[in-house]
């Protein structure tokens, strides 16, 4: 995926279409708007952040193989980051 790319995921994971907003050497910045009453995430400790915004969004940067498990429903990863693209692996939460 590149700046701009737009994935978009099952209702059920609480989000709506994820953007890929930046790639820097080892992290990607996300948004995503929220579909769900609420929002968690886990797994991005010491390796990426979220910030929930007015207007339903959130904004996430995670790290090239750090886990991030958001709403108990799913997970996302950075594979890896090559120039200005970057690999994602989304799933469903086990």
């Amino acid at each position: 995926m590149t700046v701009g790319d737009v994935v978009t995921v099952p209702e059920r994971y609480g989000l709506g279409p994820i953007e890929v907003t930046a790639i820097a050497s080892a992290e990607v910045g996300l948004t995503a708007s929220l579909t769900g009453s609420g929002y968690s995430m886990s797994g991005c400790s010491g390796g990426g952040g979220v910030f929930a915004p007015g207007g339903g969004g959130v904004e996430m940067s995670c790290r090239v193989g750090v886990v991030a498990t958001i709403n108990d429903a799913m997970t996302l990863e950075v594979v890896e980051i090559d120039d200005r693209a970057a690999v994602l692996r989304i799933a469903a939460a086990k």
